[in-house]
């Protein structure tokens, strides 16, 4: 499942986003800590979104196979998996209004 996520930055370069710019992960973050106000693309934040994404999950399910060989804490599986949780809802939350700002665009008349 995570692999499936993971292939959301192989659509970004793909043909499909001719005239879009994307970039490497953290750049997001990179561009914030510097404070320079440089532009940063739509594509950008959404790849590296989704790479954050994955790894959170990520990070919760490795959590959960450490506390099933007995080397973490309940707590630090629960503070894994239930930030993991949340993001997950906020993923299907922005899928949910790029379904719908989609889906108004094309009832528009043209």
């Amino acid at each position: 499942m995570i692999d499936s996520i993971k292939s959301i930055n192989g659509l970004l370069s793909g043909s499909a986003l001719t005239g879009v710019e994307t970039g490497s992960a953290n750049s997001v973050s990179a561009a914030a800590a510097q404070g320079t106000g440089s532009q940063v693309s739509f594509a950008q934040i959404m790849g590296d979104m989704a790479s954050d994404m994955a790894n959170t999950v990520k990070l919760g399910e490795a959590k959960s196979f450490e506390a099933i060989q007995g080397k973490a804490s309940t707590r630090e599986v629960v503070d894994a998996v239930m930030n993991a949780e949340q993001t997950l809802q906020t993923a299907i939350a922005i899928r949910d209004k790029v379904v719908t700002a989609y889906l108004e665009i094309a009832r528009m008349q043209i």
